[in-house]
């Protein structure tokens, strides 16, 4: 979806830098006025894909399961999404796609607008203890697997996961009952794959943001370098 937007008009701006950089050349220097032309260009590129990407239909509004919450923030943050208390404990859950922790996966342009494969992190927190038990786990429309199982310091943000200095033995050499036990574990604190439809549309949501911020944030450097130029 965001590649469909961002390619928008690819080809007819690609046309335009080449005539920008042949006048250039052809003419041995980088003028003011072809440096002007160009931010010019840039500017008109970004308008039609930030007005591209806001005319995109937003995804059904999705409520998280119950007794989960939305922390409030959580969209101009990389911290906990969801909450929840389970007796004394408090289980926060953190997601990102597979595409932004393995590069290369999800490229493919055929897979349009699925989301189709989460990372979540699960942070089991008890009052009175520094650490935490954490879960990292593969979330799937219809499954959820756990791949580490550790004891680490409480997270602030999903980039405090690499922290840790061990993450546990792999999961998949664990005795079949330990690893049932765990799934039943946090199973029955409501981390299942009933959570996907909620964080698939969640992150939808936070990819657009982000487009929409990125492209205004670029364009208003450019038009400020024309102003201080000028």
């Amino acid at each position: 979806m965001w590649r469909r937007a961002v390619t928008l008009t690819q080809s007819k701006a690609s046309q335009s830098w080449r005539a920008i950089a042949t006048s250039s050349s052809k003419y041995g220097s980088t003028s003011a006025s072809a440096a002007a032309a160009v931010d010019s260009l840039l500017l008109r590129s970004l308008k039609d894909h930030y007005l591209e990407v806001s005319r995109m239909t937003p995804p059904p509004k999705v409520s998280p399961p119950s007794p989960f919450t939305i922390i409030k923030g959580a969209l101009d943050s990389n911290g906990p999404v969801l909450k929840r208390t389970y007796g004394k404990e408090e289980i926060s859950i953190y997601v990102m796609r597979l595409a932004n922790i393995i590069h290369g996966e999800g490229d493919d342009p055929e897979e349009e607008d699925g989301i189709n494969q989460l990372f979540l992190h699960v942070d089991v927190s008890k009052p009175g203890q520094e650490d935490s038990l954490h879960f990292l786990c593969g979330l799937y429309p219809d499954a959820l697997g756990i791949h580490s199982v550790s004891m680490r310091p409480k997270l602030e943000t999903s980039e405090d996961v690499v922290q840790s200095t061990y993450n546990g033995p792999v999961f998949e050499d664990l005795d079949q009952r330990v690893r049932d036990a765990l799934h039943s574990f946090i199973e029955e604190r409501g981390v299942n794959e009933g959570l996907f439809p909620f964080l698939q549309a969640w992150l939808y949501v936070k990819d657009h943001r982000n487009l929409m911020r990125w492209f205004k944030s670029v364009g208003t450097f450019i038009n400020e370098k024309k102003s201080t130029d000028a």
